[in-house]
């Protein structure tokens, strides 16, 4: 499993929404320019984080984004997830994973475990987490 920079994008987005939250929307060209990445990739990511329900946006001379809920309210894994879909280490894991050696396999519960692990881990952190870290 390789995080994307899209999913490390989207959790440096929504760290700097967080700490930069002043009761008022933040512009997307403030956001992209404090994390070094084009408006064009930000709006990208922002639509997919909006999409999910975990921003709140604003048109306008005054318009931007924040967040819809709290720091401690976001689970790293879910922002992840919305982002690079599911975080399987490898296919046969996800719903669309067709193995015919599932059955047979002796490394199958190797995997299971690996992503158990990594699942227990993205959703033990949030956002609030990360920004204390």
């Amino acid at each position: 499993m390789k995080i994307s920079t899209k999913g490390r994008y989207a959790l440096r987005i929504m760290i700097d929404l967080a700490t930069n939250d002043r009761g008022e929307f933040i512009a997307l060209k403030d956001i992209a320019e404090r994390q070094e990445v084009s408006n064009k990739y930000s709006e990208q990511i922002i639509a997919i984080l909006n999409k999910a329900g975990y921003l709140e946006t604003a048109r306008g001379n005054n318009g931007g984004y924040k967040l819809a809920k709290k720091p401690s309210e976001y689970r790293v894994g879910d922002i992840l997830r919305v982002t690079e879909g599911k975080l399987a280490p490898i296919d046969c894991l996800t719903d669309t994973g067709i193995c015919k050696r599932k059955e047979n396999c002796k490394t199958y519960s190797f995997w299971e475990g690996l992503d158990a692990v990594i699942t227990q881990y993205v959703n033990s952190k949030t956002l609030e987490d990360l920004i204390k870290e």
